[in-house]
Order: C-alpha cells, then structure tokens, then sequence
C-alpha cells in the first residue's frame, strides 16, 4: 500500500472574503516544509471553479440574487466542475486540497433558488460523487467576520456582517445534514501562519 494512501482530501470553504484562497495558497507554498521528511507526495491543489464558470458561462454575481432559473443553472455548472475537477486532481495524486467544495453550490441554490432545488441538485451524480469524497476528507469551514470583506466585482456580496453570518450558519448547518464532520477556522484567527498550522494540525 502506498503510504500516502490514507492521507484524507482538504476542502477549505466557507462565505465569501473570508481568507479561503489565500489560506489554500499559504498551504500550498509551505508543501516542501510540510512534507519534508515524510514519503507523502504532493497533493494536487483544487482551484476555485465558480469564477471559471461564471466567465465560460457569462454569468454574473448579480445573476444569483435577480434570476433564480440563472441561479440554478450556475449553481448546477459549478457543482459538476467541481466533481470535474476533484476527479483530475485524483489522476495526478492520490489526494488534492481544494478552494471550495460540492457545498458550496447547494449553499447557494437553497438561499436563492429553494430547498427542492438543492434537494434536486443532491440527486445528481456530480453531488453523489463529491459527498463521499467529502465523507472521508478533512472539512474546514472559514468564519465569517473576518476583516477582509472586499468587492472585487466578481464575487457575490452579502447584503450586511448578519446575512454574511448567516450564510457561514447555512454552511455548517447543512453540512450538519449531511453528517459531515468539520472544522471552523474562527474569524478571530487572523494570521496566515496560524491558520494553515491549524489546517495541518
């Protein structure tokens, strides 16, 4: 067996402008120290892909809030590109750390769209897929509150600190659903440093 076999996936979500990316990027540029003196090999590293699939697909932000039928289609898009991605990652390592996950869309449908739509978007074998993969990963969900909520004309925005914190709730509580385990980087963890030991931990 090889010894890297058990080494679990790390999907790093949450609400938006919480220090995801950057988080998956400390932890990427601290691979060689991290591994050093172990037979582990690299991981692949997921990227974001909802912001590949709003450009492919000419979608915008404000899609998600204004048309719940855009919304859905976008959400669906993602959630396969996801499955898409992960099913890469795996071809060139036996594990991968990922910016998002198969959550993040059914988050999405379900505030915007509805509950059935989420629960339709469960039935798909992109989400099947992607559950157990996540059902035997490392999850860790990043706190809303932190500092660094910043428009970049991409990314959809909360409304206000409360809807910001909401939707961090809706993550957990519907990981909760799922019976996947997790853990929460909290919005008083500021340091990068600190944050990727506490991932690594």
């Amino acid at each position: 067996m090889a010894p890297d076999t058990n080494i679990p996936n790390i999907y790093i979500i949450g609400p938006q402008s919480t220090g995801k990316t950057t988080l998956v990027s400390k932890l990427r540029s601290e691979l060689e120290n991290w591994l050093a003196d172990t037979s582990i090999i690299k991981p692949q590293i997921v990227s974001e892909v909802a912001r590949t699939v709003l450009t492919k697909h000419k979608f915008t932000a404000e899609d998600v809030k204004s048309s719940p039928s855009r919304c859905l289609a976008l959400q669906q898009l993602i959630l396969e590109a996801q499955a898409l991605a992960e099913k890469e990652a795996l071809q060139r390592s036996s594990w991968f750390i990922s910016d998002r996950s198969g959550v993040d869309p059914l988050v999405y449908a379900r505030k915007y769209v509805s509950a059935d739509a989420a629960l339709e978007m469960q039935r798909q074998s992109a989400w099947i897929e992607v559950k157990a993969r996540m059902s035997a990963s490392s999850i860790v969900v990043c706190e809303a509150g932190t500092p660094w909520l910043t428009d970049d004309g991409v990314r959809l925005m909360p409304d206000n600190d409360e809807a910001w914190m909401q939707l961090f709730h809706e993550f957990c509580g519907l990981l909760d659903e799922f019976g996947l385990q997790y853990f929460v980087v909290p919005r008083t963890m500021l340091g990068l440093s600190e944050r990727a030991q506490f991932v690594r931990a």
